[in-house]
């Protein structure tokens, strides 16, 4: 299943030309994700997930561009892998927020618990791997 959010591009996300910087769109898929993977999670009573998750791989594919204009953009995202120490994501960005508003941007993101006291990378816990599936299955 889907986990579909909204987020609002601002204006100071906009390039020259007036389409959504490439590193603003890397922030807006940030925001996408956060509501699930840290709100959700905290509400879920998994403390140490929120605490730590850092950006192992990142990989952007642009079909449009997405022009900042108020509205807001459609986020499906995805989990298309959960390993013992990391899970992928998958992105599709809609121009707007209709079902039906083309894909203008596909993205995946690798993303790997960290211990912040260890300063490394850690394993899911079975919580933590649990709370994934259901988080994207209840979607």
């Amino acid at each position: 299943m889907t986990y579909v959010a909204h987020v609002r591009p601002r204006w100071t996300d906009m390039d020259v030309y007036g389409h959504i910087n490439h590193a603003k769109l890397v922030t807006l898929l940030e925001e996408a994700r956060i509501p699930l993977l840290f709100g959700a999670a905290v509400e879920a009573g998994l403390e140490q997930l929120p605490k730590g998750i850092v950006v192992v791989r990142l990989e952007v594919a642009y079909k449009r561009p997405i022009v900042v204009s108020g509205q807001q953009l459609r986020i499906g995202i995805d989990l298309t892998e959960l390993r013992a120490a990391s899970f992928t994501l998958a992105y599709r960005v809609h121009g707007g927020p209709a079902a039906d508003d083309p894909v203008a941007v596909t993205a995946e993101t690798v993303l790997a618990p960290y211990d912040t006291a260890e300063l490394r990378p850690r394993r899911l816990t079975p919580a933590e791997s649990e709370f994934l599936k259901q988080g994207f299955a209840d979607a």
